[in-house]
């Protein structure tokens, strides 16, 4: 096994809120990613959840975040494209990117969205079952972030500002590079790898031909960068939870956490053999114990601390507290606070 050189940790939030008061939660969120940017956290990202108290409009939150934070990187991990106009997404996210001054990165996924039975009536016209919901979708949303020209050369429209071509508008340089696929598949990785993405993988993966997570993800990863994705930046997701500084019940809280999800992790699960690593949860040396097992984490270099959904506010600032005091640095990161003073 490999030596493990991790330079760039992450946290994935997933905004959650009381029904009756979302403001407050949102609030919480957006000082949680305050607090990881204090910490040196490189990068802190969004789940965008339907149907749910929690982040249903990542582009809308993170252009609050951009206005919160001046140095951390902000990410949506993932948004399920098939419920997105690729022509209106890629103006939202290019507002959002302009904003934070050339610090989003955007996390996609394909396919027949969660909830499609219910949501999706509502968002199309007509006969939606035969609507794109494939690849597709995200190389037109792709190239859109591109902001060429649209039309011909002779193509103009009327504006205030006197005949202007049409295209795009604003043009987010560099975005395009910062693009992110949510990778679970065979399929999926090699199709990042070929039409270079980045690749984010995390803790749930599915099962092609073997029972072990991690010979499924770390088949995926190799097919990712022979498809062409080696030069390319790769974001492993774990469930992480550190307990060294939390009290005696919140300890038992967490423990009692990881020990209900752990049945799932045994055997595939559903018709689409879905596998899921065990949470990793424990004194930051148990912690550590468990990532230098890891047969996946010598191969990347970014590292993204996946909350669980339940938490407290206190609970996810306790974790990503000890996560980059405790955990951390001994898999080869330097707080990114310090790598700037290194370097000025």
């Amino acid at each position: 096994m490999g030596s493990i050189a991790i330079n760039h940790i992450g946290f994935l939030t997933p905004g959650n809120y009381r029904a009756d008061d979302p403001l407050s939660g949102f609030e919480k969120t957006l000082k949680l990613l305050e607090y990881g940017e204090e910490l040196g956290f490189q990068s802190a990202w969004a789940r965008q959840r339907h149907l749910e108290p929690g982040i249903s409009s990542a582009t809308a939150f993170l252009a609050a975040a951009t206005q919160r934070t001046s140095r951390i990187q902000l990410g949506t991990a993932v948004i399920p494209i098939g419920y997105e106009s690729p022509y209106r997404l890629a103006e939202d996210l290019s507002t959002v990117d302009v904003l934070s001054r050339g610090r989003l990165n955007v996390g996609l996924s394909a396919g027949r969205p969660l909830h499609a039975d219910l949501i999706a009536p509502l968002v199309f016209d007509g006969d939606w079952e035969n609507y794109d919901f494939s690849h597709e979708r995200v190389l037109r949303f792709v190239g859109n972030l591109k902001s060429n020209p649209i039309g011909d050369e002779t193509t103009f429209i009327k504006t205030p500002f006197g005949p202007q071509r049409p295209r795009l508008q604003p043009y987010a340089k560099g975005l395009t590079d910062r693009i992110w696929y949510g990778g679970g598949s065979l399929r999926s990785a090699g199709w990042a790898g070929r039409n270079g993405f980045n690749l984010l993988i995390g803790n749930v993966t599915t099962g092609e031909e073997t029972d072990d997570f991690f010979v499924a993800q770390s088949r995926q990863l190799t097919a990712y960068r022979e498809a062409g994705g080696a030069g390319r930046r790769v974001a492993l997701g774990r469930v992480i939870v550190p307990t060294d500084s939390a009290d005696v019940q919140t300890r038992k809280r967490y423990l009692d956490y990881a020990a209900g999800r752990n049945e799932r992790t045994l055997t595939p699960q559903g018709e689409r053999r879905t596998l899921y690593a065990r949470d990793i949860v424990g004194t930051s040396g148990e912690i550590l114990e468990r990532l230098f097992a890891d047969p996946i984490l010598p191969h990347v270099s970014e590292l993204r601390l996946e909350l669980p959904y339940e938490f407290e506010d206190a609970e996810y600032r306790q974790i990503i507290h000890d996560f980059a005091t405790l955990v951390a640095r001994r898999l080869g990161w330097i707080n990114d606070a310090n790598r700037q003073k290194r370097t000025a």
